[in-house]
């Protein structure tokens, strides 16, 4: 995988960042954006032929070229014959934005600004992770609904999200490498009217909310520049011609947004990145205290729960180490066995990850000790939780909407037999034939929706989540552009794709014969008069469907 570096060699010209010279803080940012924000507008769907240089692994496997995407560890490789478009749809890879095209979207266009096909802002990815990742936030995961060992994708820790019930977690190898994309996109799109307000605010300082820039300081921290994002950076030059400054210029971001704000850039100093700020004083641990206790809950025999632990400390001289203890030192496990004093020392410390998956039913302690780092002795926090037998879980039942109205609706489902720990609603949105997913927790069998758009259906699912562990999705509840069924009959039919085929709702207002054709112009079915919620198994492919003299609509059952 990438091989981290402490400093990136700078291989950009000579006075290409002349304005960054003896600026601080918004000033700063503002000749970072003027240093860079000037490229070409590549061709989005072009981008694959692009990408066959800057994001594939500097190993060959078998004489090929395999594709580097940072959203899964599946091996995609690029055949001698294949121009990177070519490979891209052989392997029904996907184009991915790391800031997602729907948070800019301006009268339902979001091709509008150059954001939409800037290589800082696009990867290659794999189909599935990209279509769990959907347009959630970046975050850290509490529980997960996806995880392919790369990507997860699930409800987060508290702190993050910006209110959004769901988040995407990257890789801890790849956390770096997306915190200085999204610096980059703060920095020349600071500009931008945001649809959704989870990370960014339109202002041209700090442009990034307090969580975000919190959380992705210490990503890029933890997670330092990489050969791989250094190559990149020159090949996106090359094609797109400019380059991404938080690469260049690792502590950046630090005098931008971080522990730097008040000091000047100066571009000569930036070879020495020591450990900062300077030491002043003994070494010394201010969090946690000696004797403390983090608290995992309760969590299923075999399932995982993580909880962080906030680690704080002056004047380091060496990295600090982290060592579990005990009899149940097997079942908690830190993201890192080390820190770097220059981590350490800057304000905020590190943020630690641990995971707790017991394989034994009980109450169950070990002890971190946290030593090394010039500390004069250790110290020693417990860490504790307890596993429970995996709970059976039952299918929900989504119950009919209510209170609907043109801007809103009370979504319901009925309870478990058992404890809920909480419910996580789906909703999908049908906008020009794409789907938008949000998630909501709650601790109720209802929810409020407020934010509907009346021209727009979606429709709805439930699961709930037991010690970690998470049920089957409940039924699907359809509401229509216009209304629930039985409001407004005479409203236009609309066809739902769904796994394993389509749905028909609010039919009532076409009179005449449904029609299925395949995109070939192969008619495959017909039914006179189709009932409202009328089910049509279909295998996964591209539909055009008809009903009556109504307008053909394309659907795509997977």
């Amino acid at each position: 995988m990438a091989t981290a570096c402490a400093v990136a060699i700078a291989g950009y010209p000579e006075g290409y960042y002349s304005r960054m010279d003896g600026k601080k803080k918004e000033n700063l940012k503002q000749a970072a954006k003027e240093c860079v924000q000037s490229h070409t507008r590549l061709e989005y769907y072009d981008l694959p032929n692009y990408w066959a240089y800057s994001d594939v692994y500097p190993e060959l496997v078998d004489g090929l070229k395999r594709w580097w995407e940072m959203y899964s560890d599946a091996v995609y490789l690029i055949q001698d014959w294949q121009t990177g478009k070519q490979s891209f749809s052989a392997n029904k890879m996907q184009r991915e934005h790391a800031v997602p095209k729907s948070w800019w979207k301006r009268g339902g266009d979001v091709e509008y600004t150059p954001a939409y096909s800037d290589m800082w802002n696009l990867y290659p990815s794999d189909a599935a992770a990209n279509q769990a990742k959907s347009n959630y936030p970046f975050g850290e995961t509490r529980t997960t609904i996806f995880d392919n060992g790369v990507t997860k994708v699930g409800p987060p820790k508290s702190g993050y999200g910006g209110g959004c019930g769901t988040v995407f977690e990257p890789a801890d190898e790849y956390k770096g490498d997306f915190a200085r994309a999204i610096f980059y996109m703060a920095t020349v799109y600071s500009d931008l009217n945001w649809v959704y307000d989870y990370m960014f605010v339109s202002n041209s300082y700090p442009t990034l909310l307090p969580w975000a820039v919190n959380m992705l300081l210490q990503w890029s921290r933890m997670d330092k520049v990489s050969q791989k994002e250094i190559d990149r950076n020159d090949y996106v030059e090359q094609f797109q011609g400019n380059r991404n400054p938080f690469i260049d210029f690792p502590n950046l971001a630090e005098y931008i947004w971080g522990v730097r704000t008040g000091e000047t850039f100066i571009i000569a100093d930036q070879e020495n990145t020591g450990t900062t700020p300077p030491i002043t004083g003994d070494p010394e641990i201010t969090a946690p205290v000696n004797g403390e206790a983090l608290d995992f809950g309760e969590i299923a025999n075999g399932y995982t729960v993580k909880r962080s632990l906030q680690i704080s400390g002056n004047n380091m001289t060496s990295p600090l180490s982290l060592r579990v203890v005990g009899e149940n030192k097997n079942f908690f496990v830190p993201e890192v066995t080390s820190i770097p004093a220059s981590i350490m020392n800057q304000n905020g410390g590190y943020l630690l990850a641990i995971n707790y998956t017991p394989t034994s039913k009980g109450t169950h302690e070990a002890k971190l000790t946290l030593y090394d780092g010039g500390l004069d002795g250790s110290i020693a926090v417990t860490l504790r939780g307890e596993s429970l037998d995996v709970p059976t879980m039952q299918t929900l039942n989504a119950l009919p909407a209510t209170d609907v109205t043109y801007t809103g609706y009370t979504a319901n489902w009925s309870a478990p037999t058992g404890i809920a720990d909480y419910y996580t609603l789906t909703r999908v949105r049908y906008v020009q034939g794409a789907e938008e997913v949000e998630t909501y927790e709650t601790g109720e069998t209802h929810y409020q929706v407020s934010n509907r758009e009346p021209g727009v259906a979606e429709s709805y699912t439930v699961t709930y989540n037991r010690l970690g562990v998470e049920s089957p999705a409940s039924n699907t509840i359809y509401i229509g552009a216009t209304g629930i069924n039985d409001v407004n009959i005479d409203a236009p039919f609309h066809v739902y794709g769904t796994n394993g085929g389509i749905t028909v709702s609010r039919a009532n207002g076409e009179n005449g014969l449904l029609r299925i054709f395949t995109t070939a112009g192969l008619e495959i079915a017909t039914i006179a008069e189709p009932e409202d919620g009328l089910f049509i198994p279909l295998e996964p492919a591209i539909y055009i469907i008809t009903i009556g003299n109504s307008r053909p609509l394309k659907i795509t059952v997977r």
